[in-house]
C-alpha cells in the first residue's frame, strides 16, 4: 500500500475521534467482578483467625497472618516458614528489601550496599518492566542491561558479568512471562542462576514472580523452583521471589508476599519489623476467606480471569497477522499467559508509531519505556496492554496500531 493511501486510511480513523487506551497492564472491571464478594466476606463475627489472631489489634507479627502464609506459599512453592506476607505489592517489598540492602546489606553482606563510594550495580532484563526501573533508578543503583531472551535472561551475559565486578550486586527480574515479552525461564537457565559464580558473595537474585499464576492456557508447563534450586547448588540466601494479588482480586487493595531462605527471613523480618508493626491483617484475612472459599481456589479463580483475558490476546494477535504477517514490518510475541504482548518495528519506529497511534485517540505505552531512563537503543519495541479495554475496543485500537505502524515504516523510507 503506498503512503498517500496510508495517509488517506489515517485521516479516515482520525474522522472517528476514538479514545481508546492500551497503555498500563490493568484488570478490566469484569476482571475486579469476579472478585466482588470479598468486599463483604469479612464481617463483625470474623475479627479471630482459625490461629487464634484478633485482626482489630497489633499482635500477629511482621511476616503476616498464618492463614495467609499457608495460601499464598503456594503461589510462589515456597514453605510455611520462607514467606513473609505483606501488604500491595510486589513491588513494594522488592523496594523495601532493596532500600536495606543500601543502609545495612543483606545477610551475607560485608557492609551495606550503599556505603562503599561506588553505585551497586543491578542487572536488569530489557525490554523489561519500567517500574523496576524507575525503582532502581530512583534509589541510585547503575543498571546494566542483558537480553530477555525465550528461555529467560542471557544467562552467558550474566554470568560473565556477575563473576567479573564485585560491585553487581544482582539480577531484578520477571522470571514468568516477563514483562512485556510474556518469556519464562528455562530449567537450565534456573539451574545456572542458582549456581553461578559470582565476584560479590551476597550476589542476589530478585524474581518478581508476579505473573505466577496468570496462565492464558489449560496445562500451563511446570516450572522449576528458584529457591530449591538454589539450596541445592549451595546458595540458599541468593534469590528473593515476590508475587501479589494485584491482579488476581483488587489492584488497589492487594496482598504482597515473598518468599525466601529460613535464614534471609529472619535476619530481613528482623530489620522489617523495625520499620513496621505488622501489615493490614484486615485486608489479609479477607483475601484468605475469599480465596480459599471460591470454586477451586486461586486457580479456580484465575481461569475465570483467563477466559475473560484470552479472547483479548487472540484479537491482537488476529488482527496483527492479518495486517502485517508477511510484510517484515514487525514481530510480536503470543505469550501463554501474563499481561503483555511486545511488538518489535523492523526498523527504528517505534516512537512514530506511538505518536501516530495517540493523534489517532489510541493510547500506547511510550516508546522506550521498557527500557532503563526510557531509551531503547533500537527504537523497536512497544508494550501492548490489552487487559483493561473490552474485546471491541482492543479490536479497534490493534487496527489503529497496525495502520501506524505500516504508516511509520512507510514514512521512515520516504525520509531515509
Amino acid at each position: 500500500m503506498s503512503l498517500s493511501e496510508l495517509k488517506k486510511q489515517f485521516a479516515e480513523y482520525k474522522a472517528k475521534d476514538l479514545a481508546l487506551n492500551m497503555e498500563r497492564g490493568q484488570p478490566s472491571d469484569a476482571d475486579f467482578d469476579l472478585s466482588i464478594k470479598m468486599l463483604t466476606i469479612v464481617g463483625e463475627k470474623d475479627i479471630k483467625t482459625p490461629s487464634g489472631i484478633d485482626i482489630r489489634n497489633y499482635p500477629g507479627g511482621i511476616t503476616g497472618l498464618k492463614e495467609a502464609r499457608e495460601l499464598f506459599s503456594k503461589v510462589i512453592e515456597v514453605n510455611l516458614d520462607e514467606i513473609i506476607v505483606g501488604n500491595n505489592s510486589s513491588v513494594k517489598l522488592l523496594a523495601e528489601i532493596l532500600m536495606w540492602s543500601l543502609v545495612r546489606g543483606l545477610k551475607n553482606s560485608d557492609r551495606p550496599w550503599g556505603s562503599s563510594g561506588t553505585r551497586a550495580k543491578i542487572i536488569v532484563t530489557v525490554p523489561g518492566y519500567d517500574r523496576h526501573f524507575n525503582l532502581l533508578d530512583t534509589l541510585g543503583f547503575e543498571m546494566v542491561t542483558v537480553n530477555m531472551t525465550e528461555v529467560g535472561p542471557d544467562i552467558d551475559e550474566i554470568e560473565r558479568i556477575a563473576s567479573r565486578d564485585s560491585t553487581v550486586k544482582g539480577l531484578v527480574f520477571v522470571p514468568r512471562y516477563s514483562n512485556p515479552t510474556g518469556d519464562t525461564v528455562s530449567a537450565e537457565v534456573i539451574k545456572r542462576l542458582a549456581g553461578m559464580d559470582t565476584a560479590a558473595k551476597d550476589f542476589t537474585i530478585f524474581a518478581d514472580n508476579a505473573y505466577a499464576v496468570h496462565h492464558l492456557t489449560d496445562n500451563p508447563v511446570k516450572r522449576l523452583n528458584l529457591l530449591q534450586e538454589c539450596e541445592k547448588a549451595g546458595n540458599p540466601d541468593r534469590v528473593f521471589i515476590f508475587g501479589s494479588t494485584s491482579k488476581m482480586t483488587f489492584s488497589g487493595a492487594g496482598i504482597g508476599f515473598l518468599g525466601t531462605s529460613k535464614e534471609n527471613l529472619k535476619y530481613i523480618g528482623g530489620l522489617m519489623g523495625a520499620a513496621a508493626i505488622g501489615p493490614n491483617k484486615i485486608e489479609q484475612y479477607r483475601h484468605v476467606q475469599f480465596l480459599s472459599t471460591y470454586p477451586g481456589g486461586i486457580e479456580g479463580l484465575m481461569k475465570e480471569h483467563a477466559k475473560i483475558l484470552k479472547p483479548k490476546f487472540d484479537i491482537v494477535d488476529k488482527i496483527l497477522t492479518r495486517e502485517l504477517a508477511g510484510t517484515n514490518l514487525a514481530e510480536w510475541t503470543k505469550p501463554e499467559g501474563g499481561y503483555f504482548v511486545s511488538l518489535n518495528t523492523k526498523k527504528p519506529a517505534a516512537s512514530r508509531v506511538v505518536e501516530l497511534a495517540k493523534e489517532l485517540g489510541v493510547g500506547l505505552t511510550p516508546a522506550g519505556a521498557t527500557y532503563p531512563s526510557g531509551k531503547d537503543p533500537n527504537n523497536s519495541n512497544i508494550r501492548l496492554a490489552p487487559t483493561r479495554p473490552p474485546a471491541a475496543e482492543v479490536e479497534e485500537a490493534m487496527t489503529v496500531v497496525a495502520l501506524c505502524v505500516k504508516l511509520a515504516d512507510a514514512e521512515f523510507d520516504q525520509n531515509r
